[in-house]
């Protein structure tokens, strides 16, 4: 090897790092077999951090600019390595440079859906996708905890790490959320912004900062799907309590009417199917209350007045017309019916 040759390799006058492939966020200098001269000068780019490792060990951490490398420059390393004064010789030193930058656009979903505690369901399966954005905000924390001695650490590694947390983190906080999930499946900005707290914190842990995080999509199971449908066409958005149960009632009766009207006898046949749902409605009103115990007590009588059929299936007919159970379209066309029968 020629005394030329040697010098090339043995002293490095300029370290900098120009990011020549997309997606590095860790890149270490190839030291090889060379030291660093003294005198020497590190570039630091406006979105990029310099790390020196001595021996295994963090030294320094020297941000954006161009920078003479000295004691007042390197004063961790000085200090490690015993340097009084200026040093005077070249010296050994692993040198890191990380990216700052925003990585944007990047895509979440999940694969399988995941199961989070609810106030209104108990327990519940949903899928969901988004986007969110970060950067490497402590060069120190990513390395000790993240990328390591690694020659370089790209962002599809780190995602393969962040992707479990970010799961983890969304089951967590909508979990522990005091908010109902049907509230923040129908506004998505709520959502986001229930996870993204906690998802910045655990993202924090590993130097890494979260810039933007959204929600796409969200996507239930079929059955509970089915369910949630059925609840919005009666217009109850929360739990079934006793005020919500009466109208949940109310509900399930007058889509049971266009049913009964294909039937032998049409709407004026309900009346024997009253006499059964006057037990189902006692039974109930114990349990709601005494706004529905009000709705068992007239059609209590209707077992007294059997020899009276017509007549008392009118009366039926109109309380069911007063309670908003049959539309007045149907309450005439019947009526009509029920009369012709009594005049004959």
């Amino acid at each position: 090897m020629g005394i030329g040759s040697f010098i090339k390799k043995q002293f490095i006058d300029v370290l900098q790092w120009n990011e020549d492939t997309e997606g590095v966020l860790a890149w270490r200098y190839p030291m090889q077999d060379a030291e660093i001269q003294n005198g020497g000068v590190l570039v630091v780019r406006e979105s990029q951090v310099a790390v020196f490792v001595n021996e295994g060990q963090i030294a320094d951490v020297i941000g954006p600019g161009t920078h003479k490398l000295s004691t007042q420059t390197l004063p961790v390393l000085t200090n490690l390595k015993n340097w009084d004064k200026l040093f005077d010789s070249p010296f050994k030193s692993d040198v890191y440079f990380f990216s700052t930058r925003v990585q944007t656009g990047r895509k979440w979903g999940t694969q399988q859906p995941i199961t989070i505690r609810d106030k209104d369901f108990d327990m519940i399966r949903v899928r969901a996708f988004g986007m969110y954005s970060y950067r490497v905000t402590d060069a120190r924390k990513f390395f000790t905890e993240v990328s390591g001695t690694r020659e370089a650490y790209t962002r599809d590694e780190v995602e393969d790490q962040l992707r479990g947390i970010l799961m983890a983190t969304m089951a967590s906080s909508l979990g522990g959320s005091n908010i109902a999930f049907l509230d923040m499946a129908a506004n998505q900005a709520l959502m986001a912004q229930e996870v993204k707290g906690d998802l910045a914190d655990a993202f924090a842990r590993y130097g890494i900062g979260l810039d933007e995080f959204n929600v796409a999509s969200v996507s239930l199971p079929e059955e509970l799907q089915a369910a949630l449908d059925e609840r919005i066409s009666a217009g109850m958005k929360g739990g079934l309590s006793a005020d919500k149960l009466g109208g949940f009632t109310k509900y399930q009766v007058a889509s049971a009417i266009p049913l009964a009207a294909q039937n032998e006898g049409g709407i004026a046949g309900i009346g024997a199917g009253l006499g059964a749902g006057v037990t189902i409605g006692q039974a109930m009103g114990q349990a709601v209350g005494a706004s529905m115990a009000q709705v068992g007590a007239p059609a209590a009588a209707a077992p007294a007045v059997a020899d009276d059929s017509i007549e008392a299936r009118l009366g039926k007919l109109k309380a069911l017309l007063d309670k908003g159970l049959i539309s007045a379209a149907d309450y005439d066309s019947t009526k009509a019916e029920l009369l012709k029968k009594l005049i004959g």
